[in-house]
């Protein structure tokens, strides 16, 4: 087996490592052993993180049992409930890319040999497969669990809740103090949020990819199950090195279309679009995941309602066989062949007889409950639960959330309301300059305008609260929470204002029809008309200076791209 770790005796590089690994308690025969990266997002600001510091140690013995050198690396770790209270939330999506970058510094500029990235909240995941596509070294990604709920005057909660009713204090539907009490108990342990947020649906899309050991996801944070992935991981990723199995021998364009599918059937975040896009342009995967989404979205149907599409709870859904039992009923729309990071084909993993020893960490040898999770013949509903329309609006595309009841509004047309900001929305709502029949648009909050694309979903709740969610329509260029699915939402539209997109020219009054059967979005302006606002436009100015999210506005690519930095 030849390691990238290991240099040629006597040389200064072997002697200068061989220093630094002995002060560290490594023997002579150690420094002959894989040297694995165990990727640690980690941080004390959030719970999403609080446990996987405690991973590391069970995983770097695991590694070495396997016969490995495990070390942790940490990196950027930010939270969307923390991390999005600073720049109006401009930082969410850049640290996607920050991570990958983190990662690529420690992994490739000490060329070690694999990577174990232990991942939890929505922007961990996804950088954890993009930068496994980009330096191209065996990995495992361990999804590593939701956070267990609470209680709230005798009824479940959980954060999803506190999301959506602190959209309601300002309209005096909920009080202050009541919506304190109910955030005091709403989480009662580490872990992501439990609904089918970015997330969660990020995990789930990992195993899709197969990129996670098949059974893995979703998990409760510090289950049985979540340990039983840890040690598992900790010993394939050692037959992985020795195999020479990467990911971009897994990243393939049937993978693409698994996932894809997987995340049709479970209606998963708007998110996973861009992030799975990202993965696949990091892999070298000659793959358009919106064409995808737009190609199969017509024929997936919806297999699962767990919140915010329904009443299921992200438990149920793993109690019921998990991502092994979607894709099981899945089984005749997917490609079977494609290889996973424990060595069978996905359709071997999927099997119900599939042997532990294989790596599969739960296999089905129970019927699937098929009340949480429907069979292809007996789905939940056969609309899709993505959306994405096209028109005079949106050129590029923008995204629509339905949810599995499909109780929404399916066609609004009404004049504009445009608001430059969620603030200047959120106070337009409190003053009351927002009616029913309006369509508002958010614009300026795009990749380059905001930068880094600003959060819009505080606004959206603020209108549920108003009691205005069903009774206007949303347009937005920024980005929505995994967890929002109120209202008509029309969110990341594109080409995006601030670069001379259509939805940077629409001036109050203007008739806007959004149409979700039709997949269509267009804006009754004259185009010459549009011309010549667009025109009159100033020119976008590139950012100055050294900060992060400067950085992120003069490298950022489109959408189309998965928002990677290519500049």
């Amino acid at each position: 087996m030849s390691l990238r770790s290991n240099f040629e005796p006597g040389t200064t590089r072997w002697a200068m490592r061989r220093a630094q690994w002995t002060a560290l308690g490594l023997t002579p025969e150690d420094m002959e052993k894989p040297k694995i990266a165990i990727v640690n997002s980690s941080s004390d600001l959030a719970s999403c993180f609080s446990h996987l510091d405690d991973i590391v140690g069970p995983l770097k013995q695991a590694i070495r049992a396997a016969g490995g050198i495990g070390f942790e690396v940490r990196t950027a770790a930010p939270s969307d409930a923390i991390t999005s209270a600073g720049a109006a939330g401009q930082y969410i999506l850049p640290s996607r890319d920050l991570i990958v970058g983190d990662i690529e510094v420690a992994a490739e500029g000490a060329l070690l040999d694999g990577m174990v990235c232990l991942a939890s909240c929505d922007k961990t995941t996804p950088a954890h497969l993009m930068a496994a596509g980009r330096l191209n070294i065996p990995t495992i990604v361990v999804a590593c669990g939701y956070q267990p709920s609470g209680v709230f005057r005798g009824e479940h909660v959980d954060f999803e809740d506190v999301f959506l009713y602190a959209g309601h204090v300002a309209s005096g539907r909920m009080t202050v103090a009541d919506l304190a009490e109910m955030s005091s108990c709403a989480i009662t342990g580490p872990g992501v949020c439990a609904g089918m947020g970015t997330a969660n649906s990020m995990h789930i899309a990992t195993e899709a990819l197969g990129m996670a050991l098949p059974g893995s996801t979703p998990v409760l944070a510090n289950g049985p199950r979540m340990w039983q992935t840890v040690a598992a991981a900790g010993q394939r990723i050692v037959e992985l090195i020795d195999e020479d199995v990467r990911p971009r021998d897994i990243l393939l364009p049937g993978a693409f279309r698994n996932a894809v599918t997987a995340m049709l059937a479970i209606s998963g975040s708007v998110n996973t679009l861009k992030h799975l896009q990202a993965v696949a342009v990091e892999a070298g995967s000659d793959v358009d995941v919106y064409a995808l989404f737009e190609e199969l979205a017509p024929k997936v149907p919806l297999l699962t309602a767990v919140k915010p599409n329904g009443e299921r709870r992200i438990d149920e859904f793993e109690a019921a066989g998990g991502t092994l039992a979607l894709l099981r009923e899945l089984g005749p729309m997917l490609d079977l062949d494609q290889p996973t990071v424990a060595g069978p084909t996905l359709g071997a993993a999927i099997a119900a007889v599939a042997p532990v020893s294989s790596g599969v960490i739960s296999p089905l040898d129970r019927p699937v409950d098929s009340d949480v999770i429907r069979p292809l013949d007996r789905p939940l509903a056969r609309h899709p639960g993505i959306v994405i329309v096209r028109g005079t609006l949106a050129p590029d595309g923008g995204v629509v959330k339905r949810t599995v009841a499909d109780d929404g509004v399916h066609r609004f047309s009404g004049p504009a309301k445009v608001y430059r900001s969620r603030e200047e929305g959120i106070a337009g709502i409190r003053g009351g300059e927002v009616r029913p029949g309006q369509v508002l648009v958010l614009t300026g909050l795009g990749l380059r305008g905001s930068p880094g694309m600003g959060l819009t979903s505080a606004f959206v709740f603020a209108l549920d609260g108003a009691g205005l969610g069903d009774q206007v329509a949303v347009v937005t260029d920024g980005q929505m929470s995994g967890l929002v699915n109120k209202g008509l939402v029309v969110a990341e539209v594109s080409p995006e204002g601030a670069v001379g997109g259509p939805l940077g020219l629409v001036r109050d009054g203007d008739v806007i029809t959004v149409d979700v059967d039709a997949r269509s979005i267009d804006l009754d302006v004259p185009e010459a008309e549009l011309a010549e606002r667009r025109a009159a436009l100033p020119a976008l100015a590139a950012p100055t200076g050294c900060s992060w999210l400067s950085v992120y506005a003069r490298t950022v690519s489109p959408l189309a791209q998965g928002a990677t930095l290519s500049k």
